[in-house]
């Protein structure tokens, strides 16, 4: 354990535990708290160039008179100002002051979020410049961080530049010549530039540091596991049963080629003589999970027991169901399925842990709970884990080492492009399914700016006059002074105005609880709702066949891989589906970036172009994979450093397999720090 961040001055019990909410309990935790994105100081824009509403700055001389109005609650001071022709109104609140203060005649720089009124401009609360003070300031960054309720981010600022005061500085573990070959900046000065960099130039060297180091490290770890999984016996060794041959004939439908491929890998690797370590990627609704269930009964005929981890309780119930369904259909009564989640009651829980440990309940399925401490084994052959990157190695590694190294499956509908896939999975060995079943019907998909709403709101209507269910997507929970986007909960009463009082809608948010949002969710599968307005939560979630519209509001601010799995909410029935990416921007590379969705259904070739289309210029904002546990790096935006990293782990471990040469011991030590917040021990 690091310092703690208790020891900082002004951090009292209170604000410790609203730092505990983000994960920063250490002043080693804090100095890894990256900005989320940064307020800059532009230069001052005519208003005649102004496209949206956001922050702006303008320069402007005062040539009307301030006004300062009373009212009951509190006092309103405005003054209006032309630029280029333009309107722009200024208001503040509970500031008459500046009534005197701001001189009729003076030009100043006035900055702060702008909205349109009529055919003009408003900016509320701005703040206020001469401008030899603002030229000052020009290019500056200043750090915006992720925040919890009740914490601000001067708080945070204020804490992070006391640690970087009076924390030793980082000791460098790469050399001078390993650094000068991937032109990468010392490690101590990165620290202190990603939070509080001078310039662009000095963020942008930074960051290329600190994105390299996660991705080596990370690889080197994953290169080390896959070497310890290859030299671990097999103490799990399978035979084929007849009993999955006999189940694959009495389905209702034929297996794709795709699938018989991975079936024969899965297999192949069962019986084997070292360990399975297997991803299977694949499209939501390729058909991943038969082959799941599948393997699962192979490891109990076999006389083990297989535990499945989903990321959601959601998730893991429909797969407890779906694997009842199976049994009941193929006449199998001697196998006992267990669902463990942390919903259950301690009574309840008791008893599910009291039949794993004896070896009664040979299937298991649930989530974060089949990790807990309490839970013991009685012969865990096989481990299967639903959306890989949910979990990260560090939940995979936990599971594996309840007793003996199991085997290990992965399963993903995140479609990684192939060349990142085999270097972040680098322990596994990476089968595709890139085959849809021959019943779906294709997606229809459209892109359309927000003056399509009306109209998109017309073909809900029918859809569900026609029994039909449908998904609403907003980037955010509630409205937010930093981002501008529809938010969940506005959106809810705009639909309520605009449909029939008979349409059921319901908001779903990862603000909720776990019970309430699993409540809405089931509400949702058994067709008791008809609208759900969520945020990206519903990306893995239960399967609806009824749902057939998808409708993604700001389409612009996700990425095109995520955009694509919440596509595959729909599409998964007999009915025709159809997706509504609407776009809030008129920007033209945002509406190149969409269109690639109107051209293919295919994760794979969509998450490819994604790769092709992200280039330097997303610099800040939130990272889109949100992949790996990765504090800074996105495998997206930053392919390049990934595929530079892979390539000097290579470079290290050809000199050095086990990277035991003195040189290397900083190195290993880090490796260690980075997957120990894994729980992964080397």
């Amino acid at each position: 354990m690091g310092q703690s961040i208790r020891e900082l001055k002004g951090i009292g019990e209170k604000t410790e535990k609203l730092f505990s909410k983000l994960d920063v309990r250490t002043v080693e935790d804090l100095l890894a708290y990256y900005p989320r994105t940064y307020d800059v100081f532009q230069e001052p824009e005519s208003m005649d160039r102004w496209k949206e509403k956001g922050q702006q700055a303008v320069c402007v001389r005062l040539d009307a008179p301030v006004s300062v109005k009373n009212t009951r609650n509190s006092t309103i001071t405005t003054v209006r100002v032309i630029n280029e022709g333009q309107r722009l109104w200024l208001i503040w609140f509970q500031m008459p002051f500046l009534r005197n203060t701001l001189i009729q005649g003076e030009r100043y720089i006035f900055r702060g979020r702008v909205k349109r009124r009529g055919s003009g401009w408003e900016m509320e609360q701005p703040r206020i410049y001469s401008i030899d003070e603002y030229q000052s300031l020009l290019h500056r960054m200043l750090p915006i961080y992720g925040l919890t309720k009740g914490l601000t981010n001067q708080a945070v600022t204020k804490a992070v530049r006391q640690a970087l005061e009076q924390q030793p500085l980082q000791e460098e573990y790469l050399s001078d010549e390993f650094r000068e070959r991937y032109q990468l900046a010392d490690l101590a000065s990165c620290v202190t530039a990603i939070h509080f960099p001078r310039n662009q130039q000095q963020y942008l060297q930074a960051r290329k540091r600190l994105v390299f180091d996660e991705f080596l490290l990370f690889i080197l770890g994953i290169r080390q596991l896959k070497e310890r999984a290859e030299t671990t016996e097999n103490f799990y060794p399978m035979k084929r049963v007849s009993d999955t041959k006999q189940i694959l004939e009495n389905l209702p439908y034929q297996l794709t080629d795709a699938q018989k491929k991975v079936w024969q890998q899965i297999e192949a690797d069962l019986q084997g003589e070292s360990l399975m370590s297997r991803l299977i990627q694949g499209d939501v609704g390729s058909g991943k999970t038969i082959l799941a269930y599948l393997a699962m009964i192979m490891a109990v005929k076999n006389g083990y027991q297989a535990a499945l981890m989903a990321p959601t309780e959601v998730l893991a119930v429909q797969h407890y169901q779906g694997l009842l369904q199976l049994f009941q259909e193929q006449g199998i009564t001697d196998v006992r399925a267990e669902l463990l989640t942390g919903s259950h009651t301690p009574k309840e829980k008791r008893e599910r842990y009291a039949r794993i440990e004896s070896g009664e309940a040979k299937l298991i399925i649930g989530t974060h709970a089949l990790i807990q401490e309490k839970v013991c084994y009685h012969s865990l052959g096989l481990v299967i884990t639903d959306e890989q990157h949910r979990f990260g190695v560090k939940q995979r590694e936990a599971l594996s080492l309840r007793g003996r190294s199991p085997h290990v499956l992965v399963m993903s509908a995140t479609p990684i492009p192939r060349t990142l896939a085999m270097i972040l999975y680098g322990d596994l060995d990476i089968s595709v399914i890139d085959e849809l079943p021959a019943k779906r019907l294709p997606i229809k998909n459209c892109v359309v700016g927000t003056q399509y709403r009306p109209k998109a709101y017309r073909f809900i209507q029918r859809q569900i006059s026609e029994g039909r269910q449908v998904y609403v997507i907003c980037p955010m929970v509630e409205e937010s002074e930093d981002i501008d986007g529809e938010n969940v909960l506005d959106y809810v009463k705009r639909l309520q105005d605009e449909l029939p009082a008979s349409i059921r809608i319901s908001p779903l948010h990862g603000k909720m609880k776990p019970k309430e949002k699993n409540a809405i969710m089931e509400a949702f599968a058994r067709q008791e709702l008809d609208i759900l307005v969520s945020t990206t939560v519903i990306e893995v979630g239960v399967n609806v066949p009824n749902a057939t519209v998808m409708m993604v509001e700001n389409a612009e601010r996700f990425g095109l891989a995520q955009l694509h799995q919440l596509r595959g909410r729909v599409g998964r029935g007999e009915h025709q589906s159809y997706c509504i990416f609407i776009q809030g921007t008129q920007e033209d590379h945002m509406k190149k970036r969409l269109e690639i969705l109107n051209q293919s259904n295919d994760g794979f070739f969509i998450a490819e172009q994604d790769l092709k289309l992200r280039g330097p210029g997303d610099l800040f904002g939130v990272r889109q994979s949100g992949m790996m546990d990765f504090h800074i790096a996105d495998i997206y935006k930053d392919s390049d450093i990934l595929r530079q990293a892979s390539l000097a782990a290579q470079e290290l471990l050809a000199q050095d397999p086990g990277l035991e040469q003195p040189e290397h011991r900083r190195l290993r030590e880090k490796i260690q720090e980075a997957f120990a917040e894994k729980n992964v021990v080397f």
